[in-house]
């Protein structure tokens, strides 16, 4: 049997016997249709690859057995033939969907080459599509790691986020996983067709950023030989991540304070306005408010990104997610190297529950992926851990506060509450009640600090009510 199935459809049994002997010769399984309304029949029954048609048919002719397969989506090729006087015909049918058309008198090789031709344009539309499908179910937010209630706030707003052109801000430490992120917003949405294009603001010099961002004319500058396009015109009707945006030099910021803006740019050492439709998401790891306050940061740019902030907590206030995470690291690292290790022992497990995770989620990839090339074991032991881990776990043993728990016992909520209350007054008053700043004392976000103040209701001690 053939590895393709070809449907011959004509009402002469001389055409289709010729077609059929033809084809059969390339080890095709061939079915042959007597006429439009037989083919139709026999299309909702069984799958075919490529549907040879003759044009002129009685009752239902070739140009809607190409509209059926087209209106009907199905996942094959129509070829129409007919003679010399209904060319113009064959084109209208190709305008309709058909991929090509053979005029009669029929050639055995020229069949054969358009027939191959279709099956390398199926085969090529079908791995188009399984691309396609892997990389939205590889970006898909649902993909991103996390059970805990943080990150279920950032799933839900990605969620909302995703269907919009809206531009988003995302506030996050490094290795928290901002850019993946930006690309399960860019993958759930409906640009999701056309190209995602990360560019690193901090990582190119300050120079070459603008011909980076925005493309040059040839002999803008010395260096210049050629036009260059740049990143905002490749992302054309797609998305733009400005990672670490906040590196950005002042006169860049006005640049695409005003392509936010306007919605258009010029190439360097060019004229000509560009259009850019372009979904822009920004990413940080400082807080742009404070980079404001000290002048480092256009006050106006700053509320074009910050349209809908997107803040990815640390690792160390998710932390029942590093389970979670290293089962996924252990599955991605196991399947593409050699190893024994199933799992973490319970020490180990205990360890890195405790250890503060300065890199965050990628630190914790890394070291899960040096765990799989490094040991021997099913289980990663606590004496494999690097030492960075082990250290970190005796710091924070050592910093827990000692209580003298009474026989009596006490309420744990309120004690907890009390502890977090003296903490959050140590903080505003070493940085004089500036919040950006004891957030910072603190490791958590501004609002996240708002928030309780407002819960313990703490005044600045100027601001006391005294009357």
């Amino acid at each position: 049997m053939g590895s393709h199935n070809i449907l011959i459809v004509d009402d002469e049994t001389q055409n289709r016997e010729y077609l059929s002997e033809i084809l059969s010769e390339e080890d095709y399984t061939v079915t042959s249709a007597i006429n439009g309304k037989d083919a139709v029949s026999k299309l909702s029954q069984d799958t075919f690859h490529v549907v040879l048609t003759d044009l002129q048919m009685p009752e239902l002719d070739g140009m809607e057995v190409i509209r059926h397969i087209i209106d009907n989506k199905l996942n094959c090729i129509g070829i129409i033939y007919t003679g010399y006087g209904s060319v113009k015909t064959a084109v209208d049918a190709m305008r309709l969907g058909a991929f090509d058309y053979i005029t009669k008198p029929f050639k055995a090789e020229e069949i054969k080459v358009v027939v191959k031709k279709a099956l390398d344009h199926l085969a090529l539309q079908e791995e188009n599509t399984y691309l396609k499908q892997q990389l939205r179910a590889r970006y898909k937010f649902e993909n991103i790691i996390g059970s805990s209630d943080k990150m279920q706030r950032v799933f839900g707003m990605i969620d909302k986020v995703a269907s919009t052109d809206s531009t988003v801000l995302i506030l996050g430490e490094s290795g928290t996983g901002k850019e993946l992120v930006a690309r399960a917003l860019h993958y759930n949405s409906p640009r999701s067709q056309n190209a995602f294009v990360p560019v690193n603001c901090g990582a190119i010099p300050e120079e070459l950023l603008e011909s980076e961002l925005f493309g040059h004319e040839k002999g803008a500058f010395t260096g210049a030989f050629r036009t260059r396009i740049g990143r905002f015109e490749l992302a054309n009707q797609g998305s733009i991540l400005l990672d670490e945006v906040s590196e950005m030099s002042p006169n860049l910021q006005v640049k695409l304070l005003r392509v936010i803006q306007e919605r258009e740019f010029e190439r360097v050492g060019g004229i000509k306005s560009m259009k850019a439709d372009v979904r822009i998401i920004a990413a940080t790891n400082r807080d742009l408010e404070e980079e404001v306050v000290q002048g480092r940061f256009r006050e106006d740019l700053y509320y074009r990104l910050n349209v809908i902030p997107i803040t990815l907590p640390p690792l160390r206030e998710r932390k029942e997610d590093i389970p979670l995470l290293i089962r996924h690291f252990l599955e991605k690292y196991s399947t593409d190297k050699p190893t024994s290790v199933k799992a973490f022992g319970k020490k180990a497990m205990s360890a890195l529950m405790q250890y503060r995770w300065p890199g965050n989620v990628r630190e914790l990839e890394n070291i899960v992926e040096r765990m799989v090339v490094l040991c021997d074991g099913d289980e990663v032991e606590l004496s494999d851990l690097p030492d960075k881990v082990l250290s970190g776990c005796a710091t924070v043993d050592s910093d827990i506060p000692q209580i003298d728990l009474p026989e009596s016992g006490i309420d744990l909520s309120t004690a907890v509450n009390e502890f977090e209350k003296s903490i959050i007054i140590q903080a505003l008053n070493k940085s004089n009640w500036v919040k950006n700043r004891a957030a910072k004392l603190l490791h958590v976000n501004r609002t996240t600090l708002v928030e309780k103040i407002k819960k313990q209701k703490l005044q600045k001690p100027t601001e006391v009510n005294l009357g």
